[in-house]
């Protein structure tokens, strides 16, 4: 037992490096986390991210003999969105202050309700920062998914705003006291744009220009609200379909958004709103699809026209209440398609409209939590009508309107370290 222990300390030393007197006085490592446990019931086939517990949206009717085989009862409990973290702070060299951050949890390797869960990357990234400049590099949340509403749920919202983890490049400069203007360079890894080729990180590799964020907060007193705008420029395809020419493919998207919280006492309201043009890559509902073949065999493209926002509220801190509403409307294509629509896989295309509505509970003693929730999710499938401007030509189901909803009972038991 003593040679384990002398064992892991040296290991932990060897990957330290070496540590100056100075530095050892003021650094800082703190080692944080969680024991999560999910349980949840649903009462039709839906949409999920792993071991279904990221929950998007309930599937269309699937009508069988009169019986509609989507409508289905199922349960899942697991403890794999349990969490690890590191935070370092407390570096400081000629007045610079240095951090970083590495968090992983087991949310990898189960497929459906079967595997074994594996450690996975959340966050890794650096932060330095002087007088009003402050700069982080690394995989971090995405300035336009960073704040996030009270509910406990694993999908934190989506997909009624933003929700992604990123390789990023942010600079923070203080204009005031209570005004920071924020640049980001952004790139792809797990959440990625669609396209001919499926979701994938190649075609901003192919790009060659970063993701691009540009924003600005204002914090005084109880009072946050942030705006911002985000650009993306993506090759679909850099080579023509039989692999034998380039092709100058791209699409060009900007999406602005705006966020507000106060918070007074045991009580807080956030909201949040974004109209995203595609915005897939963002955990979105949407996509974009081909407007034009040009005569040296180029794709042009048109995206999707998505609002999408959410309001929450929360009182209480030993017993919390929290209500959590959200609204995402699909408002097609400028441009009338001639070829393939790419749209978000946790999602479908003749999604109309969409709705959800989640009370919550949640019991805190000291470090253990108790969360009960219902969350009721609402989506508006249709029909395309290809004669009409509000059909399949311009990305929008217009007809056939009907709606589908999902009921979710969720528990949650934690333990914070």
């Amino acid at each position: 037992m003593t040679k384990k222990i002398f064992a892991a300390a040296l290991l932990s030393a060897t990957l330290a490096g070496p540590v100056s007197a100075q530095d050892a006085a003021v650094s800082h490592f703190k080692l944080y986390g969680f024991i999560r446990n999910y349980a949840v019931m649903d009462t039709r086939e839906s949409v999920y991210g792993t071991e279904d517990f990221f929950y998007y949206v309930p599937k269309d009717t699937k009508v069988v003999g009169g019986d509609d085989l989507n409508q289905q009862l199922t349960f899942s409990f697991a403890a794999i969105t349990s969490r690890l973290g590191l935070d370092v702070t407390g570096y400081e060299f000629e007045g610079w202050k240095f951090g970083a951050k590495i968090e992983g949890d087991f949310y990898a390797g189960v497929t459906g309700v079967t595997g074994t869960a594996l450690f996975r990357l959340r966050q890794a990234y650096l932060t330095a920062s002087k007088g009003s400049f402050s700069l982080k590099a690394g995989q971090a949340w995405h300035p336009m998914a960073a704040d996030m509403p009270h509910v406990f749920s694993l999908n934190t919202g989506a997909p009624f705003g933003p929700f992604c983890r990123t390789p990023e490049i942010v600079v923070d400069g203080k204009l005031s006291d209570a005004v920071t203007l924020t640049a980001a360079a952004i790139w792809q890894m797990q959440y990625t744009s669609a396209g001919p080729n499926g979701a994938s990180a190649d075609y901003i590799k192919y790009s060659g220009i970063p993701e691009i964020y540009l924003g600005l907060s204002f914090k005084k007193g109880g009072f946050t609200a942030r705006a911002g705008v985000d650009m993306l420029s993506i090759r679909p395809r850099h080579l023509n379909a039989a692999g034998t020419a380039k092709v100058s493919d791209r699409i060009t998207t900007f999406s602005p958004f705006a966020y507000a919280e106060y918070t007074r006492g045991m009580f807080s309201v956030k909201a949040k709103t974004i109209f995203a043009q595609a915005g897939e890559h963002m955990n979105l509902n949407g996509g974009y699809g081909v407007s034009a073949i040009l005569t040296d065999g180029s794709w042009q493209y048109s995206p999707t026209r998505n609002s999408s926002s959410w309001i929450s509220l929360s009182y209480g801190k030993k017993v919390q209440a929290v209500l959590f509403g959200g609204y995402v409307r699909n408002f097609g294509m400028k441009d009338k398609l001639v070829g393939d629509l790419y749209f978000s896989k946790n999602s479908f295309s003749n999604m109309n409209r969409m709705f959800r509505v989640t009370p919550e509970l949640l019991f805190n003693w000291g470090k253990f939590t108790l969360g009960l929730e219902y969350e009721l999710t609402g989506i508006q499938y249709g029909s395309f009508l290809e004669t009409d401007k509000g059909g399949a030509n311009y990305g929008l189901a217009t007809q056939n309107l009907h709606w589908v909803c999902n009921n979710r009972l969720q528990m949650m038991l934690k333990f914070t370290f």
